[in-house]
């Protein structure tokens, strides 16, 4: 490696030149909350707004179609999400990722503060569908970022760092939306505008990404420098769509088995005879934590070069199975926090699968693709699960269904995995 001073790096798309950092210091934990607290918008919109859905829908009670519009409100955002996230990305790598987020971050607080004012059902719902599109921007951003300033453990580190932030926030949100609802359906939407507090902190303090090097990383593998080191030019590399459209088809199934815990805890313990809502929020609790602690176990893996998706596909289809089964509550919990122990893991996982695959100038059109297909999982899964049950008799024999194709992805990945270690499969880089 030459000693000499490289030459300055050229201007950063928005117009100024990258600046210089490092992986420690004040600068760069101001950096990290920045990030994580602009990951954690997208959560909020999903269940900020859960517990005062029944007012919403009293408040509207006399709106023809309230039923479905008023849950739609919930729902939209993510649709949105998965839908724009794509599109979000081609602009995140033509326009740059800063100057793309601030906006985001500002209008995410003018649309979602919107029904503080609207008195039609059908405008709030609009509305709502506009508070996806700047998630979806918001979103993408932000892990496009991470990937931008971070290379090997570290950024590994700093992706799972962002699930831990998103499924703490999810029970935070809901216990606050719960709290402010008592106020009136109205209240909650004013936590919406927390971001205008963050647009000019990001703004002011987060470095413009470097496009032709990435920030130093102590902890990084040596056969990590030297993969970038033998990128070719975007000009001349093709796009790797083969290898991204397999992790993000993971990615929707992933999404399946992610989400269904939450959405369905309560129906499962319902299912059981438990009726009070404080036994329920426990358990609900409980299981994220588990998905706390996962995001902090794949932090400590002593990871290849390939991730350990079989073996987490098998943990969390163990879990399904211990709900499918479970005959008590206190068994049930024990199968979701199992379960959730697993897709803790799974996230970040699929993510930095994702971005391994990507350079400097692919990573937001890849991270918007990734990002709608983790999106699209969350909203088909409820979806999913009311087919399945309405066929096989029950949620929970639904669930254990879901254990058993997770269990057969495991064994699918596992035996991927092998062939590819014999020459025969296909390429390791496209097994995750």
């Amino acid at each position: 490696m030459p000693t000499t001073a490289p030459p300055p790096p050229p201007a950063d798309v928005d117009g100024t030149a990258p600046t210089a950092d490092t992986v420690s210091g004040s600068a760069h934990r101001l950096r990290v909350t920045l990030l994580m607290t602009g990951s954690c918008l997208p959560i909020l919109g999903a269940v900020l707004i859960a517990p005062v859905l029944p007012k919403m829908r009293d408040h509207f009670a006399g709106v023809p179609g309230a039923d479905v519009l008023v849950p739609m409100a919930l729902t939209v955002p993510a649709l949105s999400l998965a839908l724009l996230a794509p599109f979000a990305g081609v602009i995140v790598d033509r326009l740059g990722r800063k100057r793309l987020l601030v906006v985001a971050t500002v209008l995410y607080a003018i649309f979602g503060t919107a029904p503080l004012w609207l008195n039609s059902l059908g405008a709030i719902v609009a509305g709502r569908a506009l508070v996806g599109v700047a998630e979806a921007a918001i979103m993408t951003c932000c892990t496009t970022l991470i990937g931008d300033y971070y290379t090997g453990r570290v950024r590994d580190r700093y992706l799972a760092l962002q699930t831990m932030c998103a499924s703490a926030s999810a029970t935070a949100f809901f216990v606050i939306g719960g709290a402010v609802g008592s106020a009136g359906w109205r209240a909650p939407f004013w936590i919406y505008a927390v971001s205008l507090l963050l647009a000019p902190a990001m703004a002011a303090f987060l470095p413009q990404p470097r496009p032709t090097a990435k920030i130093a990383d102590a902890d990084a593998d040596a056969d990590a420098d030297a993969d970038a080191a033998s990128v070719p030019s975007t000009e001349s590399r093709p796009y790797p769509w083969r290898q991204l459209a397999g992790i993000c088809a993971l990615t929707v199934f992933g999404a399946l088995v992610f989400y269904t815990v939450p959405v369905e805890m309560s129906y499962l313990m319902d299912d059981l005879g438990v009726k009070a809502t404080g036994v329920i929020g426990l358990a609900t609790a409980l299981a994220s934590a588990a998905t706390v602690t996962g995001a902090i176990v794949f932090t400590k893996l002593r990871r290849g070069p390939r991730l350990p998706l079989p073996a987490v596909f098998a943990l969390c289809a163990a879990g399904f199975v211990v709900i499918a089964f479970a005959g008590n509550p206190v068994l049930l919990i024990v199968g979701a926090v199992i379960n959730c122990l697993g897709t803790g893991i799974l996230l970040p996982s699929l993510l930095t699968g994702a971005m391994s695959k990507l350079d400097h100038a692919d990573r937001g059109r890849g991270t918007g693709l990734w990002t709608a297909s983790f999106f699209i999982g969350q909203f088909l899964c409820p979806l999913v699960l009311l087919a399945v049950s309405a066929a096989v008799g029950g949620l929970a024999a639904a669930v254990g269904l879901l254990g058993l194709a997770s269990a057969l992805m495991a064994a699918a990945l596992l035996l991927a995995r092998h062939r590819a270690a014999t020459g025969a499969g296909m390429p390791e880089a496209q097994t995750g």
